[in-house]
């Protein structure tokens, strides 16, 4: 036996603390007259605005933003089937970004006290340059990994040397077994999806490669 092919899948994940939280809150109002309503959605998200700003200030919050008013209104009905009269609504989107987990506590406690002021998601999430970092060494680490297993391999076959012919992200050897060889590796990470956990949670990140090696 000369020379023989050996794929193998190399994975390798890691799981790091999140650093930051995007949160977005909706200030709703609604009410019989459209001034009063649209006065005071205005006059809320003004409010919370101002803690934004105060926490940005501080280091605490990294962005935030705001949306303009939503006016729109409706006509309910009652349980008989009677239309009722006229309802006037009005809604303001905030989102901001925490990169402290006991100033994002102590300003939802704040904003929660409100009615009128309805948190709709907290994401948590990496720093760009923590997630850079991390896809970057569980890449590098899947295509070890891959190394290994080929290396296994060829030691079972009796080979004395294994060469990369070809490294790709999962299912993309397959997908073009014709091209020539490709060394590349992305990671593919699993978030955690929006909670309202206020408590950093750990984020996985993951990397799956293919490799093709020649054994020889």
């Amino acid at each position: 036996m000369s020379e023989v092919v050996i794929t193998v899948r190399g994975e390798s994940s890691a799981r790091v603390r999140a650093e930051e939280a995007a949160v977005r809150v909706s200030v709703v109002t609604d009410g019989p007259a459209r001034g009063p309503v649209v006065e005071r959605a205005q006059e809320r998200a003004s409010s919370v605005q101002d803690g934004l700003v105060a926490h940005l200030r501080s280091g605490e919050v990294s962005e935030w933003s705001s949306a303009r008013v939503s006016v729109w209104s409706d006509r309910p009905w009652n349980n008989e089937g009677a239309q009722l009269p006229l309802v006037h609504h009005a809604a303001v989107e905030l989102s901001a970004t925490f990169t402290d987990a006991g100033a994002l506590s102590w300003w939802l406690g704040d904003v929660a006290e409100s009615d009128d002021v309805q948190v709709t998601a907290v994401e948590w999430r990496l720093s760009e340059e923590t997630r850079a970092r991390v896809e970057r060494d569980v890449a590098a680490d899947a295509v070890h990994v891959a190394v290994e297993r080929a290396t296994a391999y060829a030691d079972a076959l009796g080979m004395a040397s294994v060469t990369a012919v070809e490294i790709a992200d999962a299912g993309l050897l397959a997908a073009r077994p014709e091209n020539p060889p490709v060394f590349a590796a992305r990671t593919m990470s699993a978030d955690s999806g929006p909670s309202f956990s206020l408590q950093p949670p750990e984020i996985v990140v993951s990397s799956t490669v293919e490799g093709r090696f020649r054994a020889e």
